[in-house]
């Protein structure tokens, strides 16, 4: 009874974590314009004897480790229009996504075989297999999820706080403690505790309506003029703060309180103040603008509050490397490894200028890769499409919500059927 009791405290308090992986040997994403031919040699010695150390540092994974869903065996010839893809772009990412040990579990020998590749679509064609992943419970669905997408977004901010810039983007407070459970219980190593000490006791950290925010006892990265700014820069994970001086800083993600992530946007068709079809992020925000009084209200229905810190880099993942727009995802690494090639492919509806055009259906299909995480993506066939910054990128994310399916890309070796 106390056993059972115990689980079902811990679990009360447990959030997912999103912490960057530690990488044995991280290779340093450089600018290589105007770098002689000379520098560029240097620098793939470099980056091949980085890779070459990492078998002495990390566990390889056998083609069944790297499967924790139901998947179907398929050939390349059944994915969407797979041949029509840039390979030599997928070979790009493919290279950068091995830097990371979780990547290099996954494809090893095949990490080090790219950097002397010539023809990519013959590389991943020959040395790679796809395996759809399935869903059990929806036969009739045809094993389709959903796509969505997120951005890198943009905030106006200053170093110091005045009347206009007066809302606080904190790193992680003092007081949050974060408790790793793995050790105590195995099956628990993607979780985490989360919550603070009081009368020697750790109680859950605070929700978003409890905090007061003047009062955290947390460093103060900066200040920006929009708590509906700060609130999505929060859902994004990460953003560019464009300060007063003119200076630029990155910011990504650190840390979380550990509350259940829940989406605004579903309150307010629940409070049937928006449509479930009209729900998109231009959508919410418009609403908020248009009702001061009751913003508070609907941003306190997400209890969960994201803490920050500076990055020297864009927008970086899971996996502590930067993002590579419409080629990164985020899973839930409950059921796709970190570090996985994978094949999407999604009914999409492309937006126009105005909402009274009519809208026209195609499909997105390309080869994308497990970087990230996300409070709220979950499930086996559930992606977020990292879509990059600026404008263009906030309205395609915005907008996205999209049936899809998806493809595992392991390496060619027996798998066990499933």
């Amino acid at each position: 009874m106390k056993i059972t009791l115990l689980i079902l405290v811990l679990i009360f308090f447990i959030s997912c974590s999103k912490e960057p992986e530690k990488v044995p040997s991280q290779i340093p994403v450089k600018n290589t314009e105007k770098v002689s031919s000379k520098v560029q040699k240097e620098e793939q010695k470099k980056v091949l004897k980085s890779i070459q150390k990492f078998p002495t540092c990390v566990k390889v994974l056998d083609c069944d480790a790297c499967i924790k869903t139901t998947v179907q065996k398929s050939s390349f010839s059944e994915l969407p229009d797979f041949y029509s893809e840039n390979f030599d772009d997928v070979l790009k990412v493919f290279k950068k996504n091995c830097q990371t040990q979780k990547a290099y579990q996954i494809y090893h020998s095949l990490c080090r075989q790219a950097e002397t590749v010539h023809n990519a679509k013959a590389f991943i064609i020959n040395n790679f297999e796809a395996y759809h992943i399935t869903n059990k419970r929806r036969k009739s669905k045809k094993h389709r999820g959903l796509l969505t997408a997120y951005y890198e977004t943009q905030i106006n901010a200053s170093l110091k706080q005045t009347e206009r810039y007066k809302y606080p983007i904190y790193a992680t407070p003092k007081d949050l403690v974060v408790v790793d459970l793995s050790s105590i219980y195995p099956e628990l190593k993607n979780y985490r505790l989360r919550g603070r000490i009081e009368k020697n006791k750790l109680v859950p950290y605070y929700t978003r309506a409890e905090m007061k925010f003047t009062d955290l006892n947390a460093p103060v990265l900066c200040y920006c003029d929009s708590k509906i700014d700060r609130f999505f820069l929060e859902v994004q994970g990460s953003g560019i703060a464009k300060l007063d001086d003119n200076s630029t800083m990155y910011i990504g993600y650190d840390n979380q309180n550990g509350h259940k992530y829940r989406a605004i946007g579903k309150y307010l068709v629940k409070q049937k103040e928006l449509k479930l079809e009209d729900v998109s992020l231009q959508s919410i925000i418009e609403w908020l603008h248009n009702h001061p009084s009751r913003i508070d209200e609907v941003l306190n229905y997400n209890s969960s509050l994201v803490f920050f810190s500076k990055r020297d880099q864009g927008a970086t993942g899971a996996l502590g490397i930067e993002l590579t727009p419409m080629r990164s995802i985020a899973v839930d690494k409950r059921y796709i490894l970190l570090g996985s090639m994978l094949y999407l492919s999604a009914d999409l509806q492309e937006e126009k200028s105005s909402k009274k055009e009519k809208t026209s259906k195609n499909r997105m299909n390309r080869i994308v890769f497990a970087q990230d995480t996300g409070g709220a993506i979950k499930g086996n066939i559930r992606a977020d499409l990292f879509a990059g910054n600026g404008e263009k990128a906030a309205l395609f994310a915005g907008h996205l919500k999209a049936p899809l399916q998806l493809w595992l890309i392991l390496p060619k070796k027996r798998v066990k059927k499933r």
